[in-house]
């Protein structure tokens, strides 16, 4: 146990700091920037309307696959007003197993938690399907870190360290990163007018699971039901 708890540290810089305060979890379940607006030119305007009509341009658009310091990393706030830091990470705990515990997942649990920085950070590993029909399936394995930082009316959450096992033992097969297949250097061509032949399923059916977890996560901490179908 103590070597899988070092290893798991190692891959992940950002717990490195507090790494005394952090442990493996038990059965039990528990800064505003002012930034300066950038005025738009008529130019600037019309550029952005013509690049809005390329095809699949939310998947092709700059930031669609944030980099930090060349890692992909994706990140989203939660406000969850009157709600303590502490009560925030209570939510955050339960919305991030119930995850682990979805119908596409293969192994996932939450791996480390912080109880004093109200922290949590959790280990996902599922299928992610491209195409499904009568006689094919085409998916890949998807594993991925979150992190969720609490803070008072507000949760922090970040994805990234995303890595694809892709039709494994097969001649197509394939394992990587998303640093090495699906960043705007890979996936979208020089004049960002379209994405790149074979690494474009991966980059748009990411950036599409992303915004499902990120919305599944907000829902269960801000306790909003999904609406039952008839």
């Amino acid at each position: 146990m103590k070597k899988i708890l070092i290893l798991f540290l190692m891959c992940c810089p950002i717990l490195c700091a507090a790494q005394s305060e952090w442990e493996i979890p038990n059965a039990e379940k528990p800064s505003n920037e002012v930034k300066k607006e950038k005025k738009t030119t008529s130019k600037e305007a019309n550029a952005e309307t013509a690049n809005e009509n390329i095809k699949d341009w939310e998947y092709i658009k700059e930031g669609a696959v944030p980099e930090v310091d060349g890692k992909i990393v994706f990140s989203y706030d939660i406000d969850v007003p009157g709600k303590t830091a502490q009560e925030i990470y209570d939510l955050a705990y339960v919305a991030l197993d119930s995850l682990a515990h979805t119908e596409e997942q293969i192994k996932s649990n939450i791996a480390l938690i912080n109880r004093k920085e109200h922290m949590i950070a959790a280990r996902y590993r599922e299928w992610l399907e491209f195409s499904k029909s009568f006689i094919a399936l085409d998916r890949t394995e998807f594993s991925y870190t979150m992190i969720a930082k609490c803070y008072d009316n507000k949760l922090h959450l970040t994805l990234s360290r995303i890595s694809y096992n892709y039709e494994e033992g097969r001649s197509t097969g394939l394992k990587t990163t998303a640093e090495k297949w699906i960043s705007d250097k890979q996936a979208v061509n020089k004049k960002r007018t379209k994405l790149i032949p074979g690494t474009a399923k991966f980059r748009k059916k990411t950036i599409d699971r992303k915004n499902a977890i990120f919305k599944y996560i907000a829902k269960k901490v801000k306790g909003i039901k999904e609406a039952k179908e008839d």
